[in-house]
């Protein structure tokens, strides 16, 4: 079964996400272009779009597949911006706290998924 990631919460909070957490790696210092920005950039990107691929997929199955990526992602963007907190004391109190939003819906997409093959 597909489903349509556009109509998603969970991708909708995620791609938001991104553009918030562009905007706050821009307060890390130019060193740092190649390292933890990179990485933050790219793990927040990851999470709606493995929602995206997943919801592409033919089966739910598949789906939970990507849609434990992007969870794992959420999780790795997580401890970043706490590094980003702690190494450059930028403040991302209200990032980590939509991050958790989102890895509550993903948790409640993938119940409901294993919950329609029941």
């Amino acid at each position: 079964m597909r489903h349509n990631f556009r109509e998603l919460s969970s991708w909708k909070f995620s791609f938001n996400l991104v553009k918030e957490v562009y905007l706050i790696s821009k307060k890390l210092p130019n060193d740092e272009k190649f390292g933890l920005k990179s990485q933050i950039q790219r793990c927040a990107v990851s999470i709606p779009s493995n929602i995206t691929e997943g919801s592409g997929r033919i089966t739910d199955k598949e789906f939970l597949y990507f849609l434990n990526i992007a969870v794992s992602s959420s999780y790795e963007l997580e401890t970043q911006l706490l590094l980003c907190s702690e190494l450059f004391n930028i403040e991302v109190r209200e990032l980590i706290e939509k991050l958790e939003e989102i890895q509550r819906m993903i948790g409640g997409l993938k119940k409901k998924l294993l919950n329609t093959k029941i």
